[in-house]
């Protein structure tokens, strides 16, 4: 049983006529007939009484007239929401990022983004960089910010920009008023990190700051993949943190002063990884924004609409 015959039934049964009903169908009158004969035949009931001048449902017709409503009505539901979804599915955006870098150009394409295209509604879930280009291979985010070298091979990679080091330290530290510093200067004993797998490019270019500088301070982990436990930390005399530039343009934590360090090195890149097959209108919108927002110097005066998730 196919929904065109029960269809056809329905017309047939409202109109009590072929031709009226083959009219309201748009079909040829014997399509109608045909139909509803192979219907009557797979059911092995009658569900009209035919005269030459009337048309009547049986018993059997009745009974079938309110489940096939309910079935096409079922139908009809079924069919909007696929559509719905697949619409939702173009205007949703959904973006990973570590906890510990956002960088400015992702941010100002975001603006941009829901600024050209109302509709787009974007979704922000932080998680660590293995995890964030995993649900993108699988599909369950549209784009991950991460920092290289990370295993991006097969999705598509857009630069974002270089991220330097920051230092985190106490208000009360002699340093902390200074204007910018070296790790020399510094020489910590011991170093607040977020674990290593949170961003790996970071915590592996922060070891490698500190060997440069013939320092090799005490890794103090937080338990927890948050900025906001590392600032804690840094406040309640852990020691300090070394932060992606982007953190200290995001966080602001009583007692901890950031402050740039002098004489290094860029420590990561961060990119943005999508998938190479992805025909998401939401995500070729942001990546055309990260292209304006990567060659333009202007600096967002609002934050993005979006949805922060767990």
């Amino acid at each position: 049983m196919e929904l065109r015959h029960l269809r056809y039934f329905v017309a047939v049964a409202e109109e009590l006529h072929f031709r009226r009903a083959a009219e309201r169908l748009h079909v040829a009158q014997p399509a109608v007939s045909e139909q509803v004969r192979k219907l009557e035949e797979e059911l092995g009931v009658r569900l009209f009484d035919r005269t030459q001048r009337s048309v009547s449902l049986t018993d059997s017709g009745n009974a079938m007239l309110e489940e096939a409503r309910r079935v096409l009505h079922q139908a009809d539901v079924a069919q909007a929401a696929a559509r719905n979804a697949r619409d939702q599915a173009t205007t949703r955006l959904r973006i990973g990022y570590v906890p510990d870098s956002l960088p400015r150009t992702v941010s100002r394409a975001m603006q941009q983004l829901v600024t050209s295209s109302p509709r787009v509604q974007i979704s922000l879930e932080t998680g660590p960089t293995l995890r964030l280009i995993a649900d993108v291979r699988a599909q369950r985010l549209d784009a991950a910010v991460v920092g290289l070298p990370a295993p991006s091979n097969g999705l598509r990679t857009t630069a974002v920009g270089t991220q330097s080091a920051v230092a985190a330290l106490p208000v009360t530290h002699p340093l902390a008023v200074d204007a910018a510093i070296s790790l020399e200067r510094l020489a910590p004993e011991r170093l607040v990190t977020l674990p290593r797998e949170t961003n790996p490019a970071f915590h592996n270019a922060v070891v490698s700051i500190c060997r440069d500088a013939g320092l090799s301070p005490t890794l103090v982990e937080v338990g927890e993949p948050n900025v906001e436990h590392a600032l804690l930390a840094v406040a309640s005399g852990a020691g300090i943190a070394l932060l992606p530039e982007s953190a200290a343009e995001r966080y602001v934590a009583p007692g901890v002063r950031f402050v740039p360090l002098e004489g290094v090195e860029p420590a990561f890149e961060s990119v943005v990884l999508t998938d190479r097959d992805a025909n998401s209108l939401a995500t070729a919108g942001f990546l055309r924004a990260l292209d304006r927002a990567s060659s333009s110097n202007a600096v967002p005066t609002s934050r993005p609409a979006v949805s922060l998730a767990a």
